[in-house]
């Protein structure tokens, strides 16, 4: 069973590989904001370059708090002499200017899916682009999405945890506080979720630029302590260092790599406020800002070699240090509540695609549709971040574990990217080998880096990574099988029909609404409506909802009307994969095309499955476990879809995989 053989069954998603021609009943779980228009003006522009800070750099913004140190931390037993500082804050800077700004502010941005990015976003244009399922493009992006789970975990851990340690720095007495400390500001983190973030969101920007400020002003003041530290600027530093000191380098350039962690966010926020004001805010404010802070802590450690201990706080005077542990706290807040809200964004387009079960989604935004709540993903980052937390005890050891995840996210959209620009692009196959290839070369070498650390915390992410991956198989594979079942089990709609004409069921006044994943075959709630209640309402509508492989479906897109009979219509309802699924509002538009319906005189009649384990299924009896489990997970349909309770018939029915 390949992966993307997925199954359109009425109570399991659609096609992950792209849009189908059968249709989903499970749908998507809620629309992101539309993607930023053109030619903004300039207070509206403001507000996007300064919502952006807030949002899309905050990962990558505190990565200074612990990257140069534990850059540092592979070589300091060696002596940190200058060629070791500077050669080090060189690959800093080339991390920065080649990964993050070539390949993602100026390459990858242009790589968008309708104006949104992310990995799913780039698999679902990977596949457009070559017209047909792949199943090596469908891995990549599964692989990639399970990776960012592990990502999602560790960075409210080593953000918060780096933050906190400063109080070390205030009063050593304080050390024995940063544990509770930091335990109770990520649970009070994730349970202030549930209540949405929209009261506080506005003041993300603002909190983040005056953390950049001072992060820039910091740094700055003290590259005068070693004035050589702007050689770095020189890449010729970084590659003698790692030349000259094997495995070592290898080694550093693997924590090297914790510069550019939130690095994807540039992309995946795309939709939220637009390329331009990301891409403006990177070259202008934000990268400026790392620069000095890096070269700052370099000069300073060339000063002071005691320094190496915690670099960031000890840029600040005494009297600043308490002041600074408070705003890089509610700054590290801020970068886990972006993850946060990343991962809650990626489980709705997960979903969407086929590749986990329908999952409860809260709105917590009366006018914000991306603000979104996810119950069961919240506990389970809840649980990850304390459990790593309690085993890891530090930001140090954190640090082994984190890269990974990154570096593996970064090393699929890589590759989904190579089929964009060759399939999509239409560039040569040979010049869209050879830029690609550069991108490549070094996501390659710092993932091999990154492999070095498995031991000491590397196996984290990768084991997080393989169970997502090991979640969505199972559900793919389990849902494919039980749709092969039900479609050998079904009667086509139109011999329905003919049957219907002969054997003159009693028929009730209204109109009855049945969702089906397939079109072509009646729907198991008709036939058991028929069955068991032996009426058929005067007019009867079969609706099925198509998730298409772009964020959203025009307006003017949204439904396709066919007319099987007098008394039966079948429509065809198609929504993007970052859109929510509203039935009643799509049927309101097709009322004004002519079909006939009134939401007081009618009945959703939908079929609610159990699923039982079966000795002679296919998968393994552990993978037939699971499936089961995954499918009880599933939220109900009436709420997914906006149906009105009141007006809901379910019927149920047991089958076997």
């Amino acid at each position: 069973m390949s992966f993307e053989e997925i199954s359109m069954d009425p109570n399991v998603p659609r096609d992950a590989a792209g849009s189908s021609s059968r249709c989903d009943t499970e749908g998507a779980a809620a629309t992101q904001p539309a993607p930023v228009a053109e030619g903004h003006s300039s207070a509206n522009a403001a507000g996007l370059i300064i919502g952006s800070i807030g949002v899309v750099y905050g990962d990558i913004g505190t990565s200074p708090l612990y990257a140069l140190r534990e850059s540092l931390a592979h070589a300091k037993s060696g002596g940190l002499g200058e060629d070791v500082v500077i050669g080090t804050i060189s690959l800093l800077i080339f991390a920065l200017i080649f990964t993050v700004t070539a390949k993602y502010v100026f390459f990858l941005m242009r790589a968008d899916n309708r104006g949104e990015g992310g990995i799913l976003s780039l698999m679902a244009l990977a596949q457009s682009a070559l017209g047909r399922r792949a199943t090596p493009v469908f891995l990549l992006g599964v692989a990639g999405a399970a990776l960012f789970s592990g990502d999602a975990i560790i960075t409210p851990a080593i953000s918060v945890l780096s933050a906190v340690e400063g109080l070390e720095i205030v009063n050593p007495k304080f050390g024995e506080f940063v544990f509770p400390i930091t335990v109770a500001i990520l649970v009070s983190l994730f349970w202030g979720q549930s209540h949405g973030t929209a009261r506080v969101a506005a003041l993300f920007g603002p909190v983040m630029a005056v953390f950049f400020i001072v992060m820039a002003a910091l740094g700055a003041s003290h590259i005068g302590d070693a004035p050589q530290v702007l050689r770095a600027f020189d890449p010729r530093h970084g590659f003698m260092f790692l030349l000259t000191h094997g495995w070592i380098g290898f080694a550093v350039l693997g924590s090297v790599f914790l510069v550019v962690t939130g690095a994807e966010a540039l992309y995946a926020d795309m939709g939220h406020f637009g390329r331009a004001p990301i891409q403006i805010a990177w070259i202008f404010f934000v990268l400026p800002a790392l620069f000095l802070n890096y070269l700052g802590q370099g000069a300073l450690i060339l000063a002071d070699p005691k320094a190496i201990e915690n670099p960031f706080f000890l840029l600040a005077p005494d009297w600043a240090l308490l002041p600074l542990v408070i705003l890089s706290t509610l700054a590290t807040v801020i970068a886990s509540q972006a993850v946060i809200t990343g991962a809650f964004s990626i489980v709705r387009q997960a979903i969407q695609l086929g590749l986990l079960p329908r999952l409860e989604i809260t709105h917590t935004s009366a006018t914000q549709e991306g603000q979104i709540y996810i119950g069961r993903v919240n506990r389970l980052l809840l649980i990850g971040v304390l459990v790593l937390v309690t085993t890891f005890k530090s930001s140090s050891a954190l640090a082994s574990a984190y890269g990974i995840a990154v570096t593996g996210t970064m090393v699929t959209t890589t590759a989904l990217a190579f089929i964009v620009v060759w399939r999509k692009w239409h560039w040569p196959l040979w010049a869209a080998s050879l830029f690609i290839l550069a991108f490549l070369t070094v996501d390659l070498a710092f993932l091999a880096a990154n492999l070095m650390k498995v031991v000491e915390g590397g196996w984290v992410p990768l084991l997080l990574g393989g169970g997502s991956m090991v979640v969505m198989w199972t559900w793919v594979r389990g849902t494919s099988l039980l749709a092969e079942k039900t479609h050998r089990d079904s009667i086509p709609i139109r011999d329905l029909i003919a049957m219907l004409g002969k054997s003159k069921p009693t028929r009730v006044p209204g109109t009855a609404v049945f969702l089906t994943s397939d079109p072509e075959v009646a729907p198991t709630a008709l036939l058991h409506n028929l069955k068991h209640n032996k009426v058929l309402h005067e007019r009867v509508l079969v609706i099925c909802v198509n998730t298409e492989d772009t964020p959203r479906v025009a307006p003017d897109k949204r439904f396709e009307i066919e007319k099987l009979a007098p008394d039966f219509t079948r429509a065809t309802l198609h929504f993007g994969f970052m859109e929510s699924p509203r039935v009643p509002a799509a049927l309101a538009a097709m009322r004004k095309a002519g079909v006939k319906y009134d939401i007081m005189t009618t009945s959703f009649f939908l079929g609610r499955r159990s699923i039982k384990e079966s000795p002679a299924s296919e998968m393994p009896v552990w993978q037939d476990k699971l499936y089961v489990a995954l499918t009880r997970q599933s939220a109900n349909a009436t709420d997914f879809f906006s149906i009105p309770t009141d007006r809901v018939v379910e019927l149920g029915a047991q089958l076997t995989i």
